[in-house]
């Protein structure tokens, strides 16, 4: 989420750093919405106060015994009551359509050269390379005939339980790949100094909404749904008495305590029947009407999702950053703008297992946070011994919430014709733009409660490793090498071959 205050302040830099995305420009359109809510809460606070003032002027004027002057101010408080409420909606339409706008609007890229100008990924840089391509005396297979002719990899079951992009890995091969998110794990939470997190599957739309998956790519992402229960209601009805409390603290009420009772069931029941999208009648004695409210939960993603909110809503200590947390999680993506596109093997797959590497930083350390978390993510390849690439991603190729991103593409010799680099990995930092939309903050030494920093990069995605240790161990038959540093999760098995 963008800052509208300094939209405000530089337009033209604002604009400028979307033109780098191939964004048309927007400030002007933001900057009127803009203007138009700060009109509204001007105009809504102007009435509030008169009307505050106006009370008390009544009660001068009728010790004064000035009745004439009481009537006509409590004319106009009356009068007042009636246009505040049309006020305040006005204000907050407007803040509503600003948010949604700026909502939509991806991260702003840093300044080149350090991330690159460009339209896709042709304007990506190498940055670095690691191993070389292995010579082979045969010709490589592709994971998928070599899972395939083991009989340890199988789509045409997983076809029938769930439909395209899926896949049942059997014996030693389900085996490997739990091997081998387990040895991430292992090197991110001993070595890398990253505390695993076993975090939730299924979140909220605030959720991903705070990490920008919500709103923009909506359609990429699997949803849960039932029915709401009272348990839902809970928490919707202690806003909704804090929101009555607050309105009673700033009107006044001089009712009795059951008119305020009546009060108060009225102005539940007008707040509460937006949400459930239903008749609600919360007076004494209406019959109980059964909740017709759906209630969606979201498949992650990713657990970049999950570990990034954990601090969302809250201010933490300066003192406890960075903080770097990891977990190894499935993962599932609809991949809606994917048809067509890798529709062979497990390369794009509705459900995969990654490892996510996440840390919560000051702005001060975030771009040195980068390369850390980098150098993390690498050394799960390099203990691998896997052949790979580091590409910096230029300004149009860039994820919606990244700042700059570093992509880790391995080399898979059975890939094409002749093999093909395959992204593995993807490390970014956002800046305070996640920070922003969950109101994540931290408290530094001044005192002063600031948007924290947030990181994320795959550690790495657990389905391409496994195709990059088939596809670069395999031998002439089509057995598999076990890399040396996996052995000791395979119980000291050196390699998987044909069951006799």
């Amino acid at each position: 989420m963008h800052d509208i205050k300094s939209i405000r302040d530089n337009p033209q830099a604002f604009d400028a750093a979307l033109k780098r995305r191939g964004l048309a420009p927007v400030s002007a359109a933001l900057l009127a919405i803009d203007e138009k809510r700060r009109a509204a809460i001007l105009a809504s606070e102007q009435a509030q106060a008169r009307r505050n003032s106006a009370s008390k002027e009544i009660g001068e004027a009728k010790k004064a015994k000035d009745e004439a002057r009481a009537a006509k101010l409590m004319a106009e408080v009356a009068e007042l009551k009636t246009t505040m409420p049309e006020l305040d909606q006005a204000a907050k339409v407007a803040d509503e359509e600003l948010a949604n706008d700026l909502a939509a609007i991806p991260n702003l890229p840093l300044p080149a050269p350090e991330v690159p100008d460009g339209t896709d990924e042709h304007g990506n840089r190498q940055r670095h390379v690691f191993g070389q391509a292995r010579n082979y005396g045969f010709a490589p297979k592709a994971h998928d005939d070599l899972g395939g002719e083991l009989g340890l990899m199988d789509f045409e079951t997983a076809a029938k339980l769930s439909g395209a992009r899926f896949v049942v890995l059997k014996k030693k091969l389900a085996r490997l790949e739990r091997a081998i998110g387990q040895f991430m794990l292992d090197l991110h939470t001993n070595e890398h100094g990253y505390s695993e997190i076993n975090p939730p599957l299924l979140v909220r739309d605030e959720v991903m909404y705070g990490t920008g998956q919500l709103p923009k790519f909506r359609d990429d992402q699997f949803r849960t749904s039932r029915l709401a229960d009272v348990d839902d209601i809970r928490p919707h009805l202690r806003d909704v008495a804090r929101e009555f409390e607050a309105k009673i603290n700033r009107e006044g009420f001089l009712g009795n305590k059951e008119e305020l009772r009546k009060t108060y069931l009225q102005f539940a029941q007008e707040k509460l029947e937006p949400w459930l999208g239903q008749r609600l009648d919360l007076s004494e004695g209406a019959p109980n009407v059964a909740l017709q409210k759906e209630i969606s939960l979201w498949l992650i993603p990713t657990a970049e999702v999950s570990l990034t909110n954990l601090v969302r809503e809250s201010i933490v200590d300066e003192k406890q950053l960075p903080m770097r947390v990891t977990a190894l999680t499935p993962c599932f993506r609809a991949e809606a703008g994917a048809a067509g596109r890798d529709t062979r093997g497990m390369i794009r797959q509705h459900q995969f297992n990654k490892v996510e590497l996440v840390s919560i930083t000051t702005p001060e350390t975030s771009k040195d946070e980068l390369e850390r978390m980098l150098a993390c993510a690498e050394e799960v390849l390099r203990q691998l011994d896997l052949h790979y690439r580091v590409m910096t991603l230029c300004s149009g190729d860039m994820g919606f919430s990244a700042q700059k991103t570093y992509d880790i593409e391995v080399w898979l010799p059975g890939q094409g014709d002749g093999g093909a680099y395959r992204e593995i990995s993807s490390c970014s930092v956002c800046g305070d733009f996640q920070a922003r939309r969950m109101d994540a903050r931290y408290r530094a030494s001044d005192g002063k409660p600031r948007f924290v920093h947030t990181l994320n990069g795959s550690g790495t995605a657990v389905g391409r490793a496994l195709i990059a240790v088939m596809e670069t161990y395999q031998q002439q038959g089509g057995s598999i090498a076990i890399p040396d540093v996996l052995q000791p999760y395979m119980g000291g098995l050196k390699l998987i071959e044909h069951e006799k």
